[in-house]
């Protein structure tokens, strides 16, 4: 099974010079926990609901005021819409992320594979269940 079957599509995007509340107030409204970061058709990175919490509400920075650049993630996890769901699952669990951008061939994003994508649509439950327990293993605290 390919990731165009199974994927989220039209994928509310947010601009990187929008402010971090900007976001925050989209996931509201969305019902995400996870927004995609774009300038024009370029993937620049992807901004979550942590990202707001840890690089801005806990560093004492205004979300009014601070960008979504600022607290985004711009390490992109992506795959190929016509990978297959196994490659997905096998990069979420090795990169431990529950979101994957999904990409066309000229590398414009067309979808997000969630964890939930991969449980409600994907055709192996065991496989989902592996994908979410590596992805959900705790990170040893940095000290």
């Amino acid at each position: 099974m390919e990731l165009k079957e199974i994927m989220t599509r039209n994928v509310q995007v947010i601009a990187p010079d929008a402010t971090a509340r900007d976001a925050a107030r989209m996931m509201k409204n969305l019902d995400v926990g996870g927004i995609p970061v774009c300038d024009g058709d370029r993937l620049r990175g992807f901004v979550t609901d942590r990202d707001i919490v840890v690089r801005a509400v806990a560093e004492g920075q205004d979300p009014s005021s601070c960008t979504v650049a600022d607290v985004m993630t711009d390490k992109i996890i992506w795959c190929y819409e016509d990978s297959d769901v196994e490659e997905a699952g096998r990069i979420m669990q090795e990169n431990k992320v529950r979101r994957l951008a999904v990409v066309d061939r000229n590398k414009r994003l067309v979808g997000i594979l969630s964890l939930g994508d991969l449980a409600v649509e994907g055709e192996d439950e065991d496989f989902a269940g592996e994908v979410l327990e590596t992805v959900s293993e705790p990170a040893q605290p940095s000290t």
